[in-house]
C-alpha cells in the first residue's frame, strides 16, 4: 500500500522547492522501499528525475498552473481526487498544493507564508490565490510539516492552527555541498569569470531578497578595496524591475556579476571560493543557502530576521536587513579579520553537519507512521 510523495516541484525545477522534494524523496527511498510511490502534475509531459524514474508514478498531465486551479476547485467544492492515487495509504504534498482527499490522510509541507507577511512582494494573482487557498489547505491537511520554527509561529499566529498539528522538520544541504579542492574552485572560477575576492548571494531574484540594499552595502567595500565584486547566483523571479533599475543606476554596476543559474555540480565550488556569503533576505522560510555555504566552508553573514538565525545559529554574523550601513559593517568585520573568518568557517562546518536529509527523512517517516497508526 503506497505512500505517495509529490515530486512535481523537482520535475519543474522550482528553486528551493525542487531541492526539498528531490532530496527528501531520495532520502526516503531506502527507508520506505516498495512502499514509496510518486505523484507528478505534469505526467507524460516532463520526465521525473533520472534517479527516481524507476519508482511507481501516477499523476495528471495538466502541468503546474492548471493543476493549481484543479486543486483549489477540489478543495473549495469538496470534490475528492482519491482516484488519482490508487490504493494510497498517505499523500505528502511537498509544495503548497493539496488536493481534496476524502479517504487518504495527508501531510502538507509549508515552506513559508511570505505572501501573508510581505504581500507587496508577490504578484497580485499569486497573492490572491494563496490567501484563499492556503488557509483551507492547512485546515484540511491531516498534519503539517513546517520547515522552521519561524514558519510554525506564522502558521499559528496567522491561521490559528493548533501547534499540535504542526511538526517542525528542518531541511539540509545536499551531500555534494562540502569543501572543495583548490583546483576545482579555480576551474569553476575561471569558467564563470569570477574575480579572486568576491562576495556571494544565492537565490531567485525577487523583492524579498533585499538585493538593492545589498548592492548599496557592498559599495564601500569595493571603494576601499576590500572586495572585488558581488556575485548574485539565481534566476529571475517576479517583480524584478525595481531591482534591475536600481542596479543600472548604481555606481557599482560593473562590480555586480549576474551569472544566472549555475549548474548544481558547480555551485559548491562557487560557495567555497567566496570570500564571504551573504543572505540579506527580509524573509526566509528556511534559508537553505546559509547551510549550503557553511557546508562548503564559506563564512556567512545573514539578516537577523525570520528563520535565518535559527538556521545559522552561532556560525554566522547577523545584521538588520533594512540598515544598509549595518550590512556593510557586518561584512567588513568578517572580511577584515582573518581569525574571525576562520572561526566562522569552522563553526559553519560544524553547524551544517547537524542537518542532514537522512535526519529530515527519518523524522518525516516517523510522522507518516504516527498518522497511519491512528
Amino acid at each position: 500500500m503506497p505512500i505517495y510523495v509529490d515530486i512535481s516541484s523537482a520535475v519543474h525545477a522550482k528553486a528551493g522547492l525542487s531541492r526539498y522534494a528531490l532530496s527528501l524523496t531520495q532520502a526516503l527511498r531506502p527507508m520506505l522501499a516498495d512502499d514509496l510511490a510518486l505523484f507528478q502534475n505534469s505526467l507524460g509531459r516532463r520526465d521525473p528525475p533520472p534517479d527516481l524514474a524507476d519508482l511507481p508514478i501516477v499523476g495528471v498531465p495538466l502541468g503546474y498552473k492548471p493543476w493549481r486551479g484543479a486543486v483549489w476547485l477540489s478543495q473549495a467544492l469538496c470534490l475528492p481526487l482519491d482516484r488519482l492515487l490508487p490504493q494510497a495509504t498517505l499523500f505528502h504534498a511537498t509544495e503548497h498544493l493539496l488536493p481534496y482527499l476524502r479517504h487518504t490522510p495527508t501531510v502538507l509541507t509549508v515552506h513559508d507564508l511570505i505572501f501573508e507577511r510581505l504581500p507587496e512582494h508577490h504578484k497580485a494573482m499569486n497573492r490572491i490565490y494563496l490567501r484563499q487557498a492556503m488557509p483551507l489547505f492547512c485546515r484540511r491537511a491531516t498534519a503539517i510539516i513546517a520547515v522552521s520554527e519561524s514558519t510554525r509561529r506564522d502558521l499559528v499566529a496567522l491561521y490559528g492552527l493548533p501547534s499540535t498539528k504542526i511538526t517542525v522538520i528542518p531541511e539540509a544541504a545536499a551531500p555534494h555541498f562540502r569543501p572543495q579542492s583548490i583546483e576545482q574552485i579555480a576551474r569553476v572560477r575561471d569558467r564563470l569569470a569570477l574575480p579572486p575576492r568576491y562576495l556571494l548571494t544565492v537565490g531567485t531574484i525577487e523583492p524579498r531578497k533585499n538585493l538593492s540594499r545589498l548592492v548599496d552595502a557592498c559599495g564601500p567595500l569595493f571603494r576601499d578595496g576590500e572586495a572585488d565584486a558581488l556575485v548574485i547566483v539565481g534566476g529571475r523571479g517576479w517583480l524584478t524591475q525595481e531591482f534591475f533599475a536600481h542596479l543600472e543606476r548604481s555606481p557599482w554596476r560593473e562590480r555586480v556579476i549576474l551569472p544566472g543559474y549555475v549548474p548544481d555540480e558547480d555551485l559548491p565550488a562557487v560557495y567555497a571560493g567566496a570570500a564571504l556569503c551573504v543572505q540579506p533576505s527580509l524573509y526566509e522560510g528556511f534559508g537553505l543557502p546559509v547551510l549550503e555555504a557553511m557546508a562548503c566552508g564559506a563564512p556567512v553573514c545573514a539578516a537577523d530576521t525570520t528563520s535565518l538565525p535559527e538556521v545559522g545559529g552561532d556560525a554566522a554574523r547577523y545584521f538588520p536587513p533594512t540598515d544598509v550601513e549595518a550590512i556593510t559593517e557586518a561584512m567588513r568585520a568578517v572580511l577584515g579579520d582573518a581569525s574571525l573568518a576562520a572561526e566562522l568557517r569552522r563553526r559553519g562546518l560544524e553547524r551544517a553537519a547537524q542537518f542532514s536529509w537522512e535526519r529530515t527523512a527519518s523524522e518525516t517517516l516517523a510522522l507518516y507512521r504516527h498518522l497511519l497508526s491512528r
